[in-house]
Order: structure tokens, then sequence, then C-alpha cells
């Protein structure tokens, strides 16, 4: 009866911590972000609401960070207009949000080269392997996005699906 006991309560302890634990999915009720701009030769990204800055982020880029995308593999972050068009709330990285390249001229191009324009660009956190990675090396994704984790709970819930992002050099 007494071991019973004991396991009733450590159940009980464990999922009352787990009730306690912080949330990964804030709320929003600011102001709209209406363009996501990201400045790689600087390693900054903005959420802007019109012409004012909401929040800014110091960011990571593809492991090869100086020019724009071109096909799939090589490392850089693409440069131009694209839009936020999916999320991802599992992602290995913690958080994640979609950007919509590779747009048509971008698999053009890579297809004129007998290559393929890759995809999967995201704006995501770091997780366990991006904060080992980082500590390595500042541009260390495949040609993502990163920010801290904390950091893309607030995109996550901010940037809306639709929303236009500039990628300068």
């Amino acid at each position: 009866m007494q071991r019973w006991f004991s396991r009733v309560i450590l159940i009980g302890l464990v999922l009352g911590l787990a009730a306690c634990a912080p949330s990964k999915f804030k709320h929003y009720n600011g102001p709209p972000v209406t363009e996501v701009l990201v400045q790689k030769s600087e390693r900054k990204m903005y959420l802007l609401s019109g012409n004012r800055a909401l929040k800014v982020y110091d960011i990571g880029l593809g492991n090869e960070p100086i020019g724009h995308k071109q096909f799939e593999g090589d490392g850089k972050t693409p440069e131009g207009m694209y839009f936020i068009d999916r999320r991802n709330p599992d992602s290995r990285y913690h958080l994640s949000v979609g950007v919509s390249y590779p747009n048509p001229a971008d698999t053009a191009y890579a297809q004129s080269l007998g290559m393929r324009a890759g995809g999967d660009i995201f704006i995501h956190g770091q997780g366990p392997e991006g904060r080992a990675l980082s500590q390595v090396r500042h541009d260390w994704t495949a040609g993502c996005i990163a920010v801290r984790d904390e950091e893309v709970e607030d995109v996550y819930a901010m940037v809306r699906n639709g929303t236009p992002i500039l990628i300068t050099p």
C-alpha cells in the first residue's frame, strides 16, 4: 500500500511540474508585423510595423553567408523579397516559420545550371544542436536565419503567414 501511494504522489508531482512549465507558444496582441527585414551584412532582423521596428534581433545565417542562394547545398541564405508561408511547431530548432524560397526565378536559374534550387528556408531558433554549433561558428545554418529560442517564440507569435520578408545583402 505504501509503495502504491508513493507512486501516486510521484506521478502527481511530475504532472504538476509539467503543467507549470512555460509554454514556447506566446500570445501577441500588439501592432501587426507588416514586414520582416533581414540585413545579412549587419546580421540583423527587424520586425516592422509600417516604418517602426517592433523588435530587432541579432541573427546567424547560412554557413556561406555572402551572396544569394543559387542551389541546394550551397550554404547561402537567399536574398530578395519572399513571404512567410508556413509554420513548424515541432522544429528541431525549437520553433520555425517558413520563407517562400524558392520563387519561380530562383527555380529557373538553378535548373539552367542543372541544379535544384533547394528549399526549407526558415527563420528558426537554435534548439540543442544550434546552441552547440553557434558556439563554434556564428553562421551555422544550411541557409536559414537563426535567432535564440526565446526570440523565435516572439517571431512565431508576432509574424503571420503572408507577411513579406525582404532579405538584403
